[in-house]
């Protein structure tokens, strides 16, 4: 158990913030982020040994090509890290892609969670790429940790009183396993 966790230890955590982008190549590299309604796609190559993880908060292209904010959108960070992906020698054919987020967690008619969640796999859909994981939509933030060269991830739901009131009392808060926690491969 010591072992495992100095070996923790000795990764490299990143720390991916909305509107940004992260792509690595080196092994001990760990990407993090923290979802509520926003998605979070960890594309890879694992011929290329090349991946990285987005963050966006809002779903489609935005206002215009001129606003500074266009990586808040979704079509900016998925372009984003797909392209920086095959700069770094990744091929297109051979992206896979794991999406986590979406969750509903404000009161209201507009749920801009489920919106994103369908951005996010009808992007996907359309270009081709093949979506081998998901864990989106519910009523549960998430913290995503993600090693872009192993393809491994690992979710953590996180609780809140006021998510609890969104969630119907039929539903379950968020798909989680064990001890809400959930590892993808």
């Amino acid at each position: 158990m010591i072992a495992a966790y100095q070996k923790d230890l000795e990764r490299q955590c990143i720390h991916v913030v909305q509107g940004d982008f992260v792509v690595v190549t080196d092994p001990t590299v760990m990407l993090t982020t923290v979802l509520g309604s926003c998605v979070s796609a960890c594309i890879r190559d694992p011929k290329a040994e090349v991946g990285g993880m987005n963050h966006f908060l809002l779903p489609g292209d935005g206002p215009g090509s001129e606003n500074q904010d266009l990586v808040r959108y979704g079509v900016h960070a998925m372009e984003l890290l797909i392209n920086a992906l095959l700069n770094r020698g990744a091929q297109r054919h051979r992206l896979e892609a794991k999406l986590f987020g979406g969750a509903h967690l404000l009161s209201g008619k507009q749920n801009v969670g489920a919106q994103n969640a369908d951005f996010a796999e009808r992007f996907l859909r359309d270009e081709g790429l093949s979506l081998i994981s998901s864990s989106l939509r519910g009523y549960s933030a998430r913290r995503v940790q993600y090693w872009p060269v192993s393809g491994r991830a690992r979710q953590i739901i996180l609780m809140s009183d006021c998510i609890n009131e969104l969630a119907p009392a039929n539903r379950k808060l968020a798909p989680a396993a064990n001890n809400d926690e959930l590892e993808l491969f």
